[in-house]
């Protein structure tokens, strides 16, 4: 077995990534705006697995860099006992929209820029090229 990483569930490491928790190895909390926005809590893993969640700050001010990693480990808690299977569903029969940039429809696209074109007008001109017709020193000299 030489060639075989085992891990503490005893099974090599793609099979243990699949059916073991994450061994958590470190966490870090990150301020959004020095605090006032939120915080992200970032949990790590043996493996490099990193796990983030952002969590907005409330006018309450309930949220602090103590109490965030304890406020994030209760989300991933409501995740994990989420019933997903009827996000699973809707995303398995609902149709992907591409923009006309994503799908290299290029005809739309002449037709959306010609539509934005106009709506500037006529703001969308070129620049034309004008000359001046102010006299300098050497017009009142006689010099050419």
């Amino acid at each position: 077995m030489a060639g075989n990483r085992r891990t503490q569930c005893g099974m090599e490491a793609p099979q243990r990534a699949r059916r073991c928790p994450m061994h958590l190895v470190g966490t870090q909390v990150i301020p959004e705006q020095g605090g006032k926005a939120g915080f992200t809590v970032e949990f790590v893993g043996e493996g490099g697995e990193i796990v983030s969640v952002s969590m907005r700050g409330d006018a309450a001010a309930n949220l602090n860099r103590l109490n965030a990693i304890e406020k994030a480990q209760a989300v991933m808690r409501e995740l994990a006992s989420a019933d997903c299977s009827a996000i699973e569903e809707s995303q398995e029969t609902s149709k992907i929209h591409r923009s006309a940039r994503g799908a290299k429809d290029t005809d739309e696209m002449e037709r959306q820029l010609d539509e934005g074109l106009e709506d500037t007008f006529p703001a969308s001109d070129p620049v034309s090229v004008t000359v001046s017709t102010i006299p300098t020193d050497r017009a009142k000299n006689g010099q050419p």
